[in-house]
């Protein structure tokens, strides 16, 4: 028997354009000779499908869809990853059909609720395994959460399971691909059968979905494994009780891999919404020319346009340096001088600030007719603005609302100062989006600053990065408490000024756009803190 393994790119709520990728990949895979064509956890929707499973007529035209397959696929068994309704429950599903026949529906036993995930709020848990007969060989189908517990795959196994299918619909974060290869080692070590494990792939707003379908064979080992980060087919072989060797992907590393999944969630953003291209910001610092970087690789120097909006306190280095990598990148550019634009907001605002001493107050005002001078060419052009920000500075509130946090999209949201760093050294020795080093050394290697006022570093007022991003990996990431991380060996100091400026800054954090998340926990659908919040541990 030869199992395809189809991780395709759908788009929410595309019923025909996703139904179109699942015909094109039966077609393919009937011509690579695939006797069985697996596709994706809710492949027909796209992943999460969200609250467009409350409207019976989304779920209605779900059922049309499928009853679109069921009519058109033959030659192959079409294993078809779909919301199910009965009555008032809706299920987590996946359909087996076979040359007009529908050999079984699996409903996914296990709903995930914590995380990213939201499954309870719209599907009702299934109840029994699901196992088909193909080619003298007993099938089981399971779906992505069935596999982290016992019970699922154990189902499958009592009833005579010789392979277990599973379709996945499993976001990255870092390291991710290593824990999906060692929960599935559990299931086939304690079942004994080998299993098929197919991930969606692509970018729905904040998740990015990396592919990365694999195969394992009965003594636990990958026989098989697709690319990470694209679109992609592939047939592996089950003779003799067992999966066979196949072609196994080159697997990125991690700092590739997390610029990698910047790339796919800006390139499916802005695409599957229709946007002409981007807007961002340029200052000469770090943060902005990673996101440029990304961008241009994402989408195209074509595609995007970058705005320097120097005022006095902008170095003359970081004018060059912005000029230098433009010239490198060869996307769109422009300056733009805002302080005559500033001096007369400070004009206006002269009899409201009588008597007071400069502060944040003049800081802030010059980052918010930054943003408002984005916004305005976003509106004429129609490219949207990409914020650019770093996980730290959302952490610590050093971010200002309505001015570089204006925008649409904000790639680096879950990206760490240090990793920014980290992340610009990889793009410029790597080949893998070709044009060598295209962020000019000098950016690198300078002591960040806003440019706000006079000599300003960031390490005037927070603790040093490396401090910084600790505390925040270990309070936001690993649920850590602020004693827990003293133990670790960090200053009271320290922790305290973090954690508090954390929970301060929960306001601007709930108004901040959408960014693609690459850790454990991202501050978005996986942090739902209140507001309004005293509690101080």
């Amino acid at each position: 028997m030869r199992i395809a393994l189809a991780q395709f790119n759908p788009l929410v709520g595309d019923l025909a354009g996703n139904l179109d990728l699942i015909l094109a990949a039966a077609r393919d895979a009937r011509a690579a000779g695939a006797d069985v064509l697996v596709t994706p956890e809710l492949a027909l929707t796209g992943y999460p499908p969200e609250d467009l499973l409350l409207r019976p007529a989304f779920l209605k035209d779900c059922a049309a869809a499928i009853g679109r397959l069921i009519d058109e696929v033959d030659g192959i068994t079409l294993v078809i990853g779909h919301p199910y309704a009965s009555g008032d429950e809706r299920f987590n599903a996946a359909t087996v059909i076979r040359d007009g026949n529908v050999l079984g529906r699996y409903e996914k036993m296990l709903l995930p609720n914590d995380a990213v995930f939201d499954e309870v709020r719209y599907f009702t848990p299934g109840a029994a395994p699901l196992v088909f007969e193909q080619d003298g060989t007993r099938v089981g189908v399971l779906i992505c959460e069935d596999i982290w517990e016992v019970e699922p795959a154990a189902a499958a196994h009592d009833e005579g399971a010789e392979l277990l299918l599973v379709l996945n619909a499993s976001p990255y974060h870092k390291a991710k691909q290593s824990t999906r290869h060692q929960v599935l080692a559990q299931r086939v070590e304690e079942t004994g059968v080998p299993a098929v494990y197919v991930n969606l792939v692509g970018g729905q707003d904040e998740l990015v979905f990396d592919g990365h379908s694999f195969a394992m064979n009965r003594d636990c080992r990958v026989v098989a494994e697709l690319p990470a980060f694209e679109a992609a087919l592939a047939v592996v072989e089950f003779a003799d009780g067992d999966l066979q060797p196949g072609t196994l992907a080159p697997a990125p590393d991690e700092l590739e891999s997390v610029y990698r999944a910047l790339v796919l969630g800006v390139r499916d953003y802005i695409g599957k919404n229709r946007f002409p291209g981007v807007l961002l910001g340029l200052s000469g610092g770090i943060d902005s020319a990673l996101t440029l970087a990304v961008a241009c690789d994402a989408l195209g120097a074509d595609k995007v346009h970058a705005v320097m909006m120097p005022s006095r306190y902008t170095a003359d280095i970081s004018v060059d340096d912005s000029r230098e990598m433009i010239a490198r990148l060869g996307c769109q550019y422009s300056e733009i001088e805002i302080w005559p634009i500033y001096e007369t907001f400070m004009a206006g605002l002269a009899p409201a600030f009588a008597g007071t001493q400069p502060d944040t107050s003049e800081e802030n005002l010059q980052s918010r007719i930054r943003g408002t001078l984005l916004m305005a060419m976003s509106n004429k052009s129609g490219r949207l603005v990409l914020t650019t920000g770093n996980k730290s500075e959302m952490t610590t509130g050093y971010a200002t609302l309505y001015g570089d946090m204006a925008g649409g999209y904000a790639v680096l949201k879950d990206v760490a100062k240090t990793l920014v760093y980290r992340l610009s050294e990889w793009r410029n020795r790597s080949n893998a989006f070709g044009g060598g080093a295209v962020i000019p050394e000098r950016i690198i290697t300078r002591p960040p600053s806003a440019e706000l006022r006079p000599d300003q570093v960031d390490q005037d007022s927070l603790p040093p990065y490396e401090v910084l991003d600790a505390i925040l990996a270990a309070y936001v990431e690993e649920n850590v408490s602020k004693a827990e991380i003293v133990a670790r060996g960090y200053s009271e100091a320290d922790v305290n000024r973090v954690v508090g400026l954390l929970k301060v800054n929960e306001y601007k954090r709930r108004q901040a756009p959408v960014g693609p998340r690459v850790t454990h926990r991202a501050f978005g659908r996986d942090w739902r803190m209140p507001i309004t919040n005293r509690w101080a541990s």
